[in-house]
């Protein structure tokens, strides 16, 4: 078999393991392609806690300034202050560095416009084009200018999240929260906002140092000492971030993980309270969101996976808040991306107005049941792997979007390759345990199979 490579190079962006396939060298060709990209003016950057970030982030301000870019640097903080930073200074675009949910081993650069979301597709082609092609901007050392260290950057996102929500309504007992940082880039701005909210706070995991003290995804089966913290300082929830703070997910006050999909479910369900408006989520979204969505009378947009996608949707859509299933809040009227800091905002003033607890809350919506896989996959292979799910599946509904996503009587199986990894992602849900299980067993060693093949 071909040995899976430890280089990914796409629209997301470009991710590598430090040491092996993403070297100094690559890094500065790709900024220096991106200074190229947006011209000579100001590019802000912005890293996670990973202990590469500081070797990444010197590369890129080297390739940056060879092309005439001014360089403004926020330090370590969550990618979508490093985004809403570009928007605030009017920005050329950003540069994030993180690999988001990766191991410690890899990083990546994370592109971004003017606007401050990722760039589409036609914008990463552009630049990519010009990485491969070698024909990068040049510039003199008398030209050059020195980087701009700016600090504060989370400070300025506090504010403007407070702004936008005020704090929480006054009551006997202030919300208690827990707050699992996995020592990232939410680590100290996570806590300072739920401070300034008005909550009792509790931390752990809150050391910004790039050792990861569970796997950087947040999902139910890496949360055991958030659920015991939870139950130890009975709180009224747990939030977990991952290492560069734009997705999160929740506990419950009882203790139990609630799935990364009711982030978004249970922060629109609290924006849809106080204004009404279109609603855009990506493919692999629970359908719980429908339920939501639907008792408000408001339209629901699904896109392809990736929160360029969503934002491009809900910008032509209007959207009064969006994001994706896997902890993602994108509320516009604070911050047009993906930000672990303004769900928390957000849900606590769910909590908050309707003074009952979370568990209550998420009693009245639908109970279904999701599981998500992967199978490591070289990416040649992909295109086969689809080819058979759509064999078959051929005479059930298909939306071919993006991957092969398969409605099914009691749930959905969606297939597809993944942006930033080499692998096969395989996403469904269904109204019982029972049934989700059979959707993915069924499909799951047909995938193997092939990809051994």
């Amino acid at each position: 078999m071909r040995a899976i490579p430890t280089l990914k190079i796409s629209i997301s962006g470009v991710r590598g393991v430090i040491g092996d396939s993403l070297s100094p060298t690559l890094l500065t060709r790709f900024a220096q392609a991106f200074g190229t990209y947006v011209g000579s003016g100001g590019i802000v950057i912005g890293r996670d806690p990973r202990t590469s970030g500081e070797m990444v982030k010197q590369a890129v301000i080297a390739g940056l300034l060879s092309s005439g870019c001014r360089v403004v640097d926020v330090g370590m903080c969550p990618v979508p202050t490093v985004q809403m930073m570009v928007r605030r200074y009017g920005a050329q675009g950003g540069l994030a560095i993180t690999a988001s949910h990766n191991p410690a081993e890899w990083n990546a650069l994370k592109f971004i416009g003017p606007d401050g979301l990722f760039l589409g597709a036609g914008s990463a082609r552009e630049m990519l084009d010009i990485y491969h092609q070698g024909e990068y901007t040049k510039v003199t050392g008398a030209e050059m200018r020195a980087v701009e260290v700016m600090s504060g950057a989370t400070d300025i996102h506090i504010k403007e999240i407070l702004d936008a929500l005020g704090p929480l309504p006054s009551r006997p007992r202030r919300l208690r929260v827990v707050l699992d940082a996995c020592n990232g880039a939410g680590s100290i701005v996570g806590p300072k906002l739920l401070e300034a909210l008005g909550a009792e706070v509790f931390t752990i995991n809150d050391q910004p140092n790039g050792q990861f003290p569970r796997p950087a995804e947040p999902l139910p089966e890496n949360l055991g000492d958030l659920r015991a913290a939870v139950k130890e300082h009975r709180a009224d929830i747990g939030f977990a971030q991952d290492m560069d703070a734009d997705r999160l997910a929740i506990v419950s006050e009882q203790g139990a993980p609630i799935g990364e999909d009711y982030t978004l479910v249970l922060a629109t369900l609290h924006v849809l309270g106080q204004e009404r408006g279109p609603v855009v989520a990506n493919l692999s979204t629970t359908h719980a969101l429908d339920f939501v969505v639907k008792r408000f009378d408001c339209p629901l947009y699904r896109t392809r996976i990736g929160e360029a996608n969503v934002t491009e949707r809900m910008q032509r859509e209007g959207a009064v808040i969006g994001g994706e299933g896997n902890g993602g809040v994108i509320y516009p009227r604070i911050n047009f991306a993906r930000d672990s800091l303004v769900g928390m905002a957000l849900i606590l003033h769910l909590i908050a107005k309707q003074e009952r607890p979370l568990s209550e809350i998420l009693s009245e919506l639908p109970r279904l049941y999701m599981i998500k896989e992967k199978v490591i996959c070289p990416s040649h292979k992909i295109g086969d792997v689809l080819k058979m799910i759509r064999q078959v599946y051929a005479d059930a509904p298909l939306d071919l979007t993006d991957g092969v996503k398969v409605s099914l009587p009691h749930g959905w199986l969606h297939v597809r390759g993944s942006n930033t990894e080499p692998i096969i992602r395989l996403s469904a849900e269904a109204e019982t345990e029972e049934q989700v299980r059979q959707i993915t067993e069924s499909v799951f060693g047909l995938i193997q199979e092939r990809v051994k093949s």
